[in-house]
């Protein structure tokens, strides 16, 4: 179970996703519209594609979250785990749910299992 405040973090705050493409290169995205589901993280994918195509090969990601008013408190946390993405079934339908989706159209969900967080600061 991931702490409060950490969760906190993640859902409200833009965060980096990082994977892995097969000759090794790492790829960096920002995402948003992340929400803490136990010791998972679902996150609603409108637009992303490479990420997808690198976690359908190698599904190991990492994220980092941080306090958007990280001046007067750097805090953050970077979160390692492993990812799959569902164009179809319940995690599909729960993003499609979302209100933060209303207008939106959602290709998949990807859900990250945590595996390790480790907290970051300045």
């Amino acid at each position: 179970m991931i702490h409060s405040g950490v969760k906190k973090i993640i859902e409200n705050n833009a965060i980096g996703m990082a994977t892995v493409d097969v000759s090794g290169k790492p790829h960096n995205i920002a995402v948003a519209c992340c929400k803490v589901f136990g010791n998972k993280i679902i996150i609603s994918n409108v637009h992303i594609k490479k990420s997808i195509e690198n976690i359908e090969k190698n599904n190991f990601v990492s994220l980092v979250a941080w306090n958007k008013e990280w001046e007067k408190a750097c805090i953050g946390f970077e979160i390692v785990g492993t990812a799959k993405s569902y164009s179809n079934g319940k995690w599909f339908e729960f993003v499609k749910k979302l209100p933060d989706n209303k207008d939106c159209i959602i290709k998949s969900a990807i859900i990250i299992t945590i595996k390790k967080i480790n907290k970051l600061l300045a």
